[in-house]
Order: structure tokens, then sequence, then C-alpha cells
């Protein structure tokens, strides 16, 4: 049986020591202001590119890894003898799954592409499953067959600070954020069947309508898969963190199954500052 690589692109939204503990190797997403090109988590992060969208006034558009770019990653790994096991970007949301998909097409039983329908940590928590599965010596197809059944358990839900964001990026519309400004609206955004809908509506002061955020979490216990619980954040206060991570604790008890991450550029240019959220498997 040939050893495993785990590979996936950078809105995985992990921290940097993670992909070394976990050993799984990033590809990074574009991030483009105009003609300016920067590799997400590489030569930009969310503080840069921030201070880029105040500071200027084009807004930023991200890019897909292209078949070009996975088949420099990937062919490398084949040719030392390494299977491929590779998760990323939910495919309605990116096309980078689908060029995965063509890239392992040319190595028929060497490359599996598993479709996380999610974004962020929820595919994360994917990603350090196959980590876990590889480092039991399950092949990468088992792991694959193991993976996929997962897809639809995962719950990935976050609050915004704004709808100005989503707005810029084309996923609501200038009413809808008129709206929610006036009302003083933090929608809870979540992801149903591979698309990002708004679940819910709490008004009033950002940390208040995190509140919200658990209360699935309390719906689905026990039956919530413990070994990594997700409170991802855009840049967020130490407040509004330790906040939401005390929502976790409430329900499960502890904090020691909690890992806290901070979104990439890709992610973050979407969903704007001081979005947090929970992110789970459920059994």
């Amino acid at each position: 049986m040939n050893k495993v690589k785990i590979i996936c692109d950078s809105t995985i939204d992990l921290n940097p020591s993670d992909y070394r503990d976990f050993d799984i190797e990033i590809i990074p997403l574009e991030v483009n202001f105009g003609t300016e090109s920067f590799l997400d988590g590489v030569n930009i992060d969310p503080d840069k590119m921030y201070e880029k969208i105040k500071g200027g006034d084009v807004f930023p558009k991200t890019a897909a890894v292209s078949p070009g770019r996975l088949l420099e990653i990937f062919k490398p790994w084949i040719d030392k003898g390494y299977d491929i096991v590779y998760t990323g970007i939910g495919s309605k949301m990116s096309v980078s799954h689908q060029n995965a998909c063509m890239v392992a097409e040319q190595f028929p039983g060497r490359i599996y592409v598993v479709d996380s329908a999610n974004l962020s940590s929820g595919t994360g928590l994917l990603a350090m499953k196959m980590c876990k599965y590889r480092d039991e010596g399950k092949s990468a197809k088992e792991i694959y067959d193991l993976v996929t059944p997962l897809v639809p358990k995962v719950v990935c839900q976050f609050v915004v600070d704004t709808l100005e964001f989503l707005h810029r990026g084309g996923r609501c519309s200038g009413a809808t954020k008129l709206f929610g400004h006036l009302l003083h609206i933090h929608p809870v955004i979540k992801v149903v069947d591979g698309g990002m809908i708004v679940y819910k509506k709490p008004r009033g002061k950002h940390l208040l309508c995190c509140n919200v955020l658990n209360e699935d979490l309390k719906e689905d216990w026990p039956n919530v898969d413990l070994d990594h619980i997700m409170v991802t954040h855009s840049g967020c206060s130490d407040e509004t963190i330790n906040h939401v991570k005390q929502l976790v604790e409430d329900v499960v008890g502890t904090s020691k199954h909690t890992m806290v991450t901070r979104a990439g550029c890709v992610v973050s240019c979407h969903c704007g500052p001081n979005t947090i959220g929970i992110l789970y498997i459920k059994k």
C-alpha cells in the first residue's frame, strides 16, 4: 500500500502550526486587487488585506487554484510513490474542486478528491479526520470512503458584524445590506447543501448576537464529534473569542475539545472583519 499525502487549499482555515503538526500541504488561493495578485497566507494575510481595502477603492477578488498549479503540486508526490487525498472549498463555492477532479483523472486510483461542500474550518474538520485516518494506516481510498459520509454532518455557522463585505462580494443585495444596518442585524450565516444561507437574524450588539451560535450545538448534543469543535474568526477581540469559547464550554462542559483558528484571506474578504463562528461534526 502506498503512503498517503493529505493536500488542501488555503480555505480550510487552520493555524499555520496545525498544518505542520498534522502534516498537511496547503495550496494557496489567489487574492487579487485589480492587477495586483497575492497568495493567501503567503504574501498577504487578513490584516494586510483589510488595510489595503481601507486604503483604496479596489475590493479584492479571489481566484480558484488552476489545474496547472494543482498538477505542479500533485505530480511530485505521485512520482515519490504517494497516493493523495485532497479537499478544499466546496464545489458550489469555487471551481477549485472541479479543477482538482480534472487533474485526478490523469492519475487513476492515485488521487482522491473529497468535495467538502463547505468552507473555512468546516472543511478543516474534514482535513483533520483525513489525517487521523492516515495516521491509523488507512489507504487513500479508505480515507476517502470514511470521510465522504461525514460531509453532510459538518455544521458551519457564523455571525457577521456587517453585511458590507457579503454585499460587495455579491452575496447579498443592497436592500438587504441597508435593511440589516438600519435594524442592527448581525445575521447568522450557515452552510446548507454546499451553499450559504441567512439562517438567523439576531438584533442588537454583535457580542450578544453571538449567543445564538450555540443553539444548534445544544440541540445536537450529545451527538457531537468531540475530536475537535472549532471557533473560527476573521479578526475578533479577545473578549468576543473568549465569549464564544465559553458558549461551547457551556454545552460540552470543557474547553479541551475547542480549537481556535483565524480565517485566511479568502474567507475573510467575503465575510468581513469581526466575523466568528462555531463549527463541528455530528456523529
